[in-house]
């Protein structure tokens, strides 16, 4: 507190409106607002950043493991060496290799039974590694709908308590209300600096999780052709 006091101090000299300053002769309801709103921004952020390493680190293993994939002379081999790890489209993979062999493995053999399976194996894995994926992307939504809500209810309350301290001080000169007015407006400005990048970043995670949804299903499903295909010589 010491040091946001010195900041505000040495800030005053240089600039009109000091946020530190703001904060700090913000009433207390008010400046438990902007703190939770601050903390919510920096985990947006946080998600963000490690979201955009996480989804572009995914998609580039996933580019080369289906390279390779098409490439590969025996499935079974090529799954046992690189079908482990955290890799969607070789779970996807595993997960219709699996049903195929128990299939097999009975005594009568359903053809149209065993299509079906594989596709609903298959369709179930990747809705499962696309909600894996967007799990965190819940929060971006939620900041990026009630963040300005909440920053809103800091301003009215803000601004309830200047109308109050005119009523005490018997005094509605500008001076004695612009205070409490600005540092209750900040608090809205700290909710939309919270709810912006948020809503931004949730519509292109959207974007962009549902577009490699969409891209796994379809190697699943051209997987699931070749299965078929051999399925006919069975």
């Amino acid at each position: 507190m010491t040091s946001l006091l010195l900041l505000a101090a040495g800030a005053n000299a240089s600039a009109h409106l000091n946020p530190v300053r703001l904060f700090l002769d913000a009433d207390i309801v008010v400046q438990i607002v902007m703190a939770g709103l601050i903390l919510a921004s920096i985990w947006v952020w946080t998600i963000i950043v490690s979201f955009a390493w996480r989804i572009g680190r995914v998609q580039r293993r996933c580019d080369a493991y289906e390279r390779d994939f098409w490439k590969a002379r025996d499935i079974e081999a090529f799954q046992e060496e690189r079908g482990k790890g955290d890799l969607p489209a070789a779970r996807v993979i595993g997960a219709a290799l699996s049903e195929w062999r128990r299939s097999l493995a009975g005594k009568a053999l359903d053809r149209a039974g065993l299509r079906e399976r594989l596709a609903l194996v298959t369709g179930s894995t990747v809705a499962g590694e696309s909600d894996r994926l967007a799990e965190r992307l819940n929060f971006l939504a939620t900041v990026g709908a009630v963040a300005p809500f909440v920053g809103l209810f800091g301003t009215v309350w803000g601004i309830m308590n200047s109308f109050y301290q005119i009523g005490q001080q018997q005094n509605s000169s500008l001076a004695v209300v612009a205070p409490g007015i600005s540092e209750a407006l900040f608090a809205t400005a700290i909710g939309l600096f919270a709810a912006i990048p948020a809503v931004i970043a949730y519509n292109r995670f959207s974007h962009r999780v549902s577009t490699f949804e969409a891209r796994l299903q379809r190697f699943g499903d051209r997987f699931l052709a070749s299965l078929s295909r051999e399925l006919e010589t069975e």
